[in-house]
């Protein structure tokens, strides 16, 4: 009912903007914005397929203005606006009655977790359909779904009905939004990707992004993000950007239910204790509950530096406890989300075979569970506390075919209270070596370990473009460490995949 409804008024929407939109004069079908400038819609270069390093880590620079032409005739130089607006408003009117353009894919993925008890962990099917067009010179709309069928709750029995349910079949709806240009202003409502930050394999300045973590953070971006209901402002004026966010029903992390394969880690009970879980608490609809931010950013000598500020209800909860003694000594969690505030910044410059990117996010207000079950008359098991994360990554691409990315990342929390898991000073660091040979194969390996303990992740990875439009992939996903290390915890789920995917 409620996909209806958000249908029924995105339609609705789309015929009162085409009403209100007046026909373009010449100097309105004009580039006025940098998405009409540069196309951000609709690159010109064909996209690197989702299994490359671009679609899976997403870490393409802001493409660079197109250099001005100089005038090749006496109408562009001294004039010719007869000719000129005749030309822009038949384009105009070209790109308004064309069809709308439509793309999507077809994804097959089957993994198999060898640590005993063996068993099939996902058998995966995804079909994505987008399309997007224009309503007036200065009106674009975009409409997306996706449907996820996963058969390894159809065929087998190992995980509970609960897990079957959540994540047998699920329809999802995607970007679906209306774009508005006037001058240097763009104005974009409706269900959107908000991506202020990414690094390899890691989230630290993408503060507005919700996720699907019912598969760990293992699928590509793509599918791992899910999109938020948003009105969003921008507005150009040279190198200067500004964006402002306002998030009226926020979108919040899948993930999912408890006995699935990755289900969100909580410390473990003191012995003679169950575990139960209840229904996640999601914040009521209300005008407090709101999302907002604003992000600046410029574009100087090379430099692409952005400041953030983010305000929201956390997209990941926090398990509360309560510790119930009668009739069997229990402790009930629930997941539940607060406001954090947020403030932060990323950088990028290209030195030519290297590129330097960096992010920090300072977080006020994150909860964490505690681990000291000694203390149970604790009337949450929760903590605030105040965190800096900062990253700071290298991309090589000096050799052929090649690409090195080294990553070095911190996550300090203030004044940290004794009985949370994570210490004061988290750190890590990441490598990827990718490598094409060829047209057709590549082969890549990413590894993110913590220095604070034997704690780490490998996912090597080999895809083949065998056709046109057409990608076979195996990897292995490979985790390790301490029961309570942010991958040791799953140490029983290391796995194997294949996959296949058809995209047009």
């Amino acid at each position: 009912m409620q996909i209806r409804t958000s249908m029924h008024i995105l339609c609705r929407a789309l015929v009162l903007a085409s009403l209100l939109v007046p026909a373009a004069s010449a100097a309105d079908t004009l580039p006025k914005s940098r998405a009409a400038l540069f196309a951000d819609d609709e690159p010109a270069a064909t996209p690197a397929e989702a299994g490359g390093r671009e679609a899976l880590f997403g870490d393409d620079l802001p493409a660079r203005p197109a250099p001005v032409e100089a005038p090749v005739s006496r109408e562009s130089l001294f004039g010719g606006d007869d000719l000129q607006s005749s030309a822009v408003a038949a384009a105009g009117t070209l790109a308004i009655s064309s069809p709308p353009a439509v793309k999507g894919f077809v994804q097959n993925r089957m993994a198999y977790t060898w640590p005993k008890p063996s068993h099939w962990s996902e058998m995966m099917n995804h079909f994505d359909l987008s399309a997007q067009g224009r309503l007036s010179s200065n009106v674009k709309w975009k409409l997306g779904a996706r449907v996820d069928y996963d058969a390894v709750y159809s065929l087998t029995d190992f995980y509970p009905q609960s897990v079957e349910n959540d994540q047998r079949f699920n329809f999802l709806l995607r970007e679906n939004y209306l774009d508005i240009s006037a001058d240097s202003w763009d104005f974009r409502l409706g269900r959107q990707q908000i991506v202020w930050g990414e690094m390899v394999g890691l989230f630290f300045g993408d503060v507005v992004s919700a996720k699907d973590v019912r598969h760990f953070v293992l699928p590509e971006f793509e599918i791992l993000r899910i999109p938020q209901w948003a009105a969003r402002a921008e507005y150009f004026k040279d190198d200067f950007h500004a964006e402002f966010v306002w998030i009226p029903v926020a979108s919040y992390d899948n993930i999912g239910k408890p006995g699935a394969q990755f289900f969100a880690y909580t410390p473990p009970p003191p012995p003679g204790f169950q575990t139960f879980f209840l229904n996640e608490r999601f914040p009521s609809s209300s005008l407090s509950n709101t999302n907002y931010g604003l992000r600046l950013s410029i574009l100087r000598d090379g430099w692409d530096v952005a400041a953030f500020a983010y305000s929201s209800m956390s997209a990941a909860p926090t398990f509360y406890r309560q510790i119930v003694m009668n009739p069997q000594p229990t402790v009930v969690y629930q997941a539940r989300h607060k406001r954090i505030d947020q403030f932060g910044s990323t950088l990028a410059k290209d030195f030519g075979s290297v590129v330097l990117k960096a992010e920090a996010v300072y977080t006020r207000g994150r909860g964490f569970e505690l681990s000291n079950f000694a203390n149970l008359s604790d009337t949450d098991g929760v903590v605030e506390q105040n965190v800096l994360a900062w990253v700071v990554g290298l991309d090589y691409n000096e050799i052929a075919d090649t690409r090195i990315n080294v990553q070095l990342f911190q996550q300090h929390i203030f004044d940290r209270n004794p009985d949370i898991i994570p210490e004061s000073n988290e750190n890590g660091y990441s490598l990827l070596v990718n490598h094409k040979f060829g047209d057709k194969v590549e082969a890549q390996a990413l590894w993110i370990s913590s220095f604070n303990r034997s704690d780490w992740m490998l996912r090597p990875r080999i895809s083949w473009n065998f056709e046109k439009n057409w990608r076979a992939a195996i990897g292995v996903d490979i985790f390790n460490g301490p029961p309570l290390g942010f991958f040791g915890r799953y140490d029983d789920s290391d796995r194997v995949y294949t996959e296949l995917r058809y995209s047009f």
